[in-house]
């Protein structure tokens, strides 16, 4: 139960920030944060993510101990809770106004008017890299510095890199910014040596506040073009100015100087991840509605079960889909899906996967043996591992829960479900764990 006094202070910290921060801040970062318990002694908040339990302490610590009670050692007196993955829903974002090129400081801003935080569909995939972008945009060159993003084709990373560029040009219209891509930062070399203009290109990257760069892996094997990149990214950082990028393949896998690898791993590394089924549905509503398209629920499902590699792929559904709709004047079934988008849909399961090869993977990844998986051990590696691979199970495998759990070694179905949302949760936080669920998956499907 809430004790009034501390509830009353709680409340009294939000209205009090409301009326110091931006409309956009507010919303992204204060809003979300929720009262669950407290008492003369303690506050519990729910948080939905980590990024938003730090931006809070780092920023209006000293404000907060005005408000909430401290302890003994003059601490504040506050626990924090992440909050479950919500359900993905396919919401239509507010229509986004088409807004010509921005003008800043003389130079032209080129940012894709579509691509922001708003219409970007969040799921459990993509949830970590969303707010990290968002603390990006909401503190430049202050959370994570470089902003490094890797992840497959057509999953989003060019959509959050642009996002970022309109939300701080929005709130921080003085800040100089440039989005580009590799090829083109590429290109404006070679045009200035052509026309004898390098101190002048050298002057205006070098001169920005925030610089976004997208498929840095096209800077591979052009050595001349990577230090020039690599003593531009230097500069910007020593003077905390805000750099992101984008990239197919962490930076440890790319083939760059050490230097620069280096370079891009000193501030957060988060990796997107392939949408899981249902924000690939959510998706496709979305970008039905965009298109005046009705499509049952069904059919939604039916796409996104067969179309699964990116986001991109399921975009180019929807317009063959409203194409072919306009045409024939029809209501859209199953049928009609299939047919329509034969060449795109793909086998549900490439590969049959069972509880025996998540065993194998996820025993050579935490060093355990097989046995110990099945077993009873509550040896604290053991017993975590054993909750990744009920995990797995559950996501992997369409089965009867009551079966998966006997795979086990007999175990109820009611534990593997408590295993499930146990690492559901860590996931939201923890990216160690996001990295070996990653390489344990990718063993798997082999």
């Amino acid at each position: 139960m809430l004790d009034c006094e501390v509830k009353n202070g709680w409340l009294q910290f939000v209205e009090f920030i409301q009326s110091r921060c931006s409309r956009t801040e507010f919303e992204n970062w204060i809003a979300p944060i929720q009262l669950i318990s407290s008492n003369p002694d303690e506050i519990v908040l729910e948080v939905p993510n980590i990024f938003v339990q730090e931006y809070l302490l780092n920023n209006y610590k000293e404000f907060l101990r005005e408000f909430i009670p401290l302890r003994s050692n003059k601490e504040l007196a506050l626990e924090f809770k992440i909050a479950p993955p919500k359900k993905v829903t396919a919401a239509l974002p507010k229509p986004i106004e088409e807004a010509p090129a921005v003008e800043n400081s003389g130079y032209e801003l080129k940012l894709n008017p579509t691509y922001r935080f708003e219409s970007f569909i969040e799921g459990p995939s993509n949830q970590f890299v969303k707010s990290a972008a968002l603390g990006v945009a909401a503190r430049p060159g202050k959370s994570y510095n470089p902003l490094f993003i890797h992840g497959g084709v057509g999953l989003g990373k060019t959509h959050l890199l642009h996002a970022i560029g309109h939300s701080i040009h929005e709130e921080q219209k003085k800040l100089k910014i440039q989005a580009i891509t590799t090829e083109a930062f590429i290109n404006d070399i070679v045009d200035s040596l052509r026309n004898k203009s390098i101190d002048r290109m050298k002057r205006f990257y070098r001169s920005l506040d925030v610089l976004l760069v997208d498929d840095i892996q096209f800077l591979q094997n052009r050595l001349n073009f990577e230090e020039e990149f690599c003593n531009t990214f230097e500069i910007l950082i020593n003077q905390n100015k805000q750099i992101v990028i984008t990239s197919d393949k962490p930076p440890s896998q790319l083939k760059l100087s050490e230097r620069m690898i280096a370079r891009m791993e000193w501030g957060l590394v988060a990796h997107m991840d392939i949408p899981d089924l249902e924000t690939r549905v959510a998706i496709i509503k979305n970008k039905a509605e965009l298109k005046s398209l009705q499509i049952s629920n069904d059919v939604a499902f039916f796409i996104a079960e067969h179309i699964y590699h990116n986001v991109r792929q399921l975009e180019g559904a929807i317009n063959r889909l409203c194409a072919h709709a306009r045409f024939q004047g029809t209501e859209l079934s199953i049928e009609a899906a299939e047919r329509i988008l034969n060449e795109l849909v793909q086998p549900v399961h490439q590969k049959k996967i069972s509880v025996e090869s998540i065993f194998q993977s996820v025993a050579a990844v935490y060093e355990v043996r097989i046995s110990d998986l099945k077993g009873d051990s509550r040896q604290k590696n053991i017993a975590f591992a054993r909750q990744v691979a009920m995990y797995l199970a559950k996501e992997m495998i369409e089965d009867s829960l009551i079966k998966l759990a006997a795979s086990f070694g007999g175990k109820t179905h009611s534990t593997l479900l408590h295993a499930w949302k146990k690492i559901s949760d860590q996931l939201q936080s923890n990216e160690e764990l996001s990295r070996q669920l990653q390489m344990i998956r990718r063993n798997i499907e082999k």
